[in-house]
C-alpha cells in the first residue's frame, strides 16, 4: 500500500482510491444497456407471458369453481328436493300398507267369525242328528224292553205289530209327559 501511495505522489496527481477509471466506468455502462436490452426484448415479454397465463388460469379456475360451486348447489338442492319426495311416497306407502293390514285383519275376523258360526251351526246340527238317532235307538230299545215286560207280567205274546206299535207309542208318550212334569217342577 505503501507503494501505491508513493506512485501516486510521484505522479503529481491526486487519485482517489475509491473512483474508478474512467474505461471501467464506459465499459460498465455498455455491459449494463446490452444486458439490459436483452432483459427488455427477451426476458421481460417471456416473464409478462407467464404471468399473464398464470392470471388466466387463476381467474379461469377461480370462474370453474364458482361454475362447480352453484352446480353443486344445484345438485343439492336437487338431492334434498328428491329425498323429501321419497319420504312422502314412503310415508303413502307406508299408510296404504297400514290401511290395507287394517282392511285384511277386518276380512280375517269377518271370515273367523263366519267360520266359527259354521262350525257351530254344523256341530249344533250333528248334535240334534245324533240326539235323535239317540231317541230314535233308544225308543225302539224301550219298546222291545216294554215288550218283554209285558209279555212277562201279562204271561201271554204280545206280538201283534200294530197292538206292539200303539203300546210301544202310548208308553213313550206317557214317559214323555212324565219327564215334562218333572222338568216344570
Amino acid at each position: 500500500m505503501r507503494e501505491l501511495i508513493t506512485l501516486a505522489a510521484e505522479g503529481g496527481e491526486d487519485v482517489n482510491p475509491l473512483v474508478p477509471a474512467t474505461y471501467d466506468i464506459v465499459w460498465s455502462i455498455v455491459c449494463v444497456v446490452i444486458i439490459g436490452v436483452l432483459f427488455w426484448k427477451y426476458v421481460i415479454p417471456r416473464v409478462t407471458k407467464t404471468l399473464e397465463e398464470r392470471t388466466d388460469k387463476i381467474e379461469g379456475g377461480i370462474a370453474r369453481a364458482e361454475a362447480a360451486q352453484v352446480e353443486a348447489q344445484q345438485t343439492l338442492q336437487q338431492y334434498q328436493q328428491q329425498l323429501a319426495d321419497a319420504r312422502l311416497e314412503a310415508a303413502r306407502i307406508r299408510e296404504e300398507a297400514r290401511t290395507q293390514g287394517q282392511q285384511i285383519l277386518a276380512q280375517m275376523r269377518t271370515d273367523a267369525q263366519a267360520e266359527s258360526d259354521r262350525i257351530v251351526a254344523a256341530g249344533h246340527s250333528q248334535l240334534e242328528a245324533q240326539r235323535q238317532q239317540i231317541l230314535t235307538e233308544l225308543r225302539s230299545e224301550v219298546g222291545r224292553t216294554a215288550v218283554d215286560l209285558a209279555e212277562k207280567i201279562i204271561g201271554q205274546s204280545v206280538s201283534d205289530e200294530a197292538k206292539q206299535a200303539a203300546s210301544i207309542d202310548k208308553f213313550l208318550s206317557e214317559l214323555d209327559d212324565t219327564a215334562a212334569i218333572g222338568v216344570g217342577r
